[in-house]
């Protein structure tokens, strides 16, 4: 009878052991999830950084008098580029968002810049991006929610510690973004 016991012991011990290991790994993958989906919405981001300037030297050239604009754009644009963190970045990304579609208004004005095949290109890549950072955001916050979940469910919340895995924030939107730009000239 002992020999049933401490056959039964030994198996729950290696259940429980696995269980562990499985836990802990899924933890790691979900936090290394979160990670490379920051990495992807940085990246969408630095492209998006990089195809501004050359947007704004294509305006500057048809629309020299609508200088504030662009001076509005490239200061949110260089403020996007110093942000730390979602929440930071996504605020700082809201604003840039505002100062483009600004600059997008400015542009309904000069049909000969609506026109240009470089501003073209410019604008169709910037949208393309913009979808890209879309997809980026929603893949990131994704990732955030499932590992958010598991880390505060039992009994994976023993694991998170050790599995060096914590809260992580999500890269929201304010309300601002969420509404039409109102553009005045």
């Amino acid at each position: 009878m002992s020999g049933i016991v401490v056959a039964v012991v030994l198996v729950v011990l290696v259940l429980l052991v696995i269980f562990a290991i499985m836990t802990f790994n899924r933890l790691v993958s979900l936090r290394n999830r979160v990670d490379s989906a920051w990495a992807q919405i940085d990246v969408q981001l630095k492209r998006r950084h990089d195809l501004i300037p050359n947007l704004v030297e294509t305006v500057k050239g048809y629309a020299a008098h609508e200088r504030e604009t662009l001076e509005r754009v490239i200061q949110a644009r260089n403020l996007a580029i110093a942000a730390q963190g979602p929440q930071a970045q996504a605020e700082a990304e809201n604003n840039l968002s505002g100062t483009l579609k600004s600059l997008f208004a400015v542009t309904e004005r000069y049909p000969v810049l609506k026109a240009n095949q470089n501003f073209l290109q410019l604008q169709e890549e910037l949208t393309s991006t913009e979808d890209r950072i879309a997809y980026s955001r929603q893949f990131f916050n994704d990732s955030v929610q499932k590992l958010n979940t598991t880390i505060e469910t039992f009994p994976s919340m023993f694991f998170a510690g050790p599995a060096k895995a914590t809260r992580r924030e999500y890269f929201q939107t304010d309300e601002n973004d969420r509404s039409n730009v109102q553009v005045q000239f």
